[in-house]
């Protein structure tokens, strides 16, 4: 980067542009207005001609003889000839240059005093006329950093004033704000009830599935389709299962509770254990104090995800993975997992939050993954105002960390 770029504002707000516009129109008709009256007092000057008096008190004119003219100054002298002529242009140049000094150095002082009055008021006017500007940025700025708890897309602009262009700017945004608020709302709804009915068939097969298998009369054939097809049943409900999950998790969570994560941590352990030990796997648990506030069963079903990807897109027997969990200095929450496994891309990172997205590795996927892992730990993560990163490790594998508020009664006690 050029060191010189550095120095520069980042931007010249729209306040300021206005500003210099105001005060430079303001400078440039004053000038054109100081100059105009110069030059028509100079030509005023030149053009009275030379105001004598000739002895027979007639007027002065091109053919009147200088004998003939006289004047009286300041003192009393009475000058005749062409010494009044002369004493009349010496008075007509020091006139003139008085003029000059009045009209161009002192009016130029004046109207740059006056110039910077124009423009303080200008960044006044702009600063007011601005104003609903900012209310509608402000908005903006608020709906696209709101998490899905919060529901941003809700929100309206309340413009209150005069019907102009702002207006009609904030009328579109609110027309747009609730066209994608209905379009979010009835797609997590159509998630929600199309996976909702999508079980009762996958239920219904199942049944069927393994009251054929389990027949006295069923050969082996039999038996070994009916495996391949509860692998494959299995995997649907677990998709089914996952799609209902991540609308449940994109919607507000209400009747918050606290809820430590290091008991979650310790509990997710406990229950992976046995999935880590046939893997080979090693699960290490750094369980600290950290309380936050909550839906305890997506909140388990975050850290629950996050270690159960860690064991499968591992490196295999050898690997690792560790948990942690703690409360920062800035009064957030933080559970993090770092699991060993082949080296990520730097560019493929941003890709793993989105749904049924996997790396593009050499190792079989696993039959019970359905892409939907990592999604649904950062739409649980929004819901509970919190953030979900993925940083890759230089030696290869993940680290994932969760940041998510402190308890508010945690906050206050400490």
């Amino acid at each position: 980067m050029n060191p010189r770029t550095r120095l520069l504002p980042r931007r010249i707000t729209l306040r300021v542009r206005l500003t210099i516009i105001y005060g430079g129109l303001f400078l440039v008709a004053g000038a054109v207005l100081l100059g105009a009256t110069y030059a028509l007092f100079n030509q005023q000057l030149s053009g009275s001609g030379r105001t004598l008096i000739t002895r027979n008190a007639s007027p002065v004119t091109e053919t009147t003889s200088t004998k003939d003219m006289f004047v009286f100054t300041a003192d009393g002298t009475m000058l005749t000839g062409t010494d009044a002529e002369r004493w009349m242009r010496e008075q007509q140049a020091i006139l003139r240059d008085a003029a000059a000094t009045s009209l161009l150095a002192q009016g130029g002082i004046a109207l740059g005093l006056v110039a910077c009055v124009a423009a303080g008021f200008g960044w006044l006017v702009a600063g007011r006329v601005l104003v609903p500007l900012h209310q509608v940025t402000d908005t903006a700025r608020r709906i696209a950093t709101a998490t899905a708890a919060e529901r941003g897309l809700q929100e309206r602009i309340a413009l209150h004033g005069t019907d102009d262009e702002v207006t009609d700017l904030a009328n579109a945004f609110n027309t747009m704000v609730e066209r994608l608020d209905r379009s979010f709302d009835g797609q997590r709804r159509f998630v929600a009830n199309a996976s909702h009915e999508l079980r009762t068939p996958l239920t219904l097969g199942r049944s069927l599935v393994e009251l054929a298998m389990h027949r006295k009369s069923a050969s082996a054939d039999v038996r070994n389709l009916g495996e391949k097809l509860l692998q494959i049943n299995t995997r649907h409900e677990q998709l089914i299962s996952g799609l209902l999950l991540l609308a449940k998790s994109e919607h507000e969570i209400t009747g918050q509770l606290p809820v430590d994560m290091a008991d979650l941590v310790t509990h997710v352990v406990e229950q992976t254990a046995t999935e880590a030990a046939q893997a080979g796997i090693t699960v290490h648990d750094h369980a600290g104090e950290a309380l936050t506030a909550g839906d305890a069963l997506l909140l388990e079903r975050l850290v629950h995800n996050l270690v159960e990807n860690g064991i499968r897109h591992n490196t295999g027997p050898g690997g690792h993975v560790r948990v942690s969990s703690r409360t920062r200095d800035d009064g957030h929450v933080e559970v993090q997992v770092h699991n060993s496994g082949p080296v990520v891309p730097d560019n493929e990172i941003p890709a793993l939050f989105e749904p049924f997205r996997r790396l593009p590795t050499n190792h079989p996927h696993t039959p019970t993954g359905a892409g939907l892992g990592l999604s649904i730990v950062r739409s649980i993560a929004h819901a509970h105002g919190g953030e979900a990163t993925i940083h890759p490790h230089h030696g290869g594998g993940l680290i994932v960390t969760i940041t998510l508020p402190a308890c508010p009664h945690t906050a206050k006690e400490a």
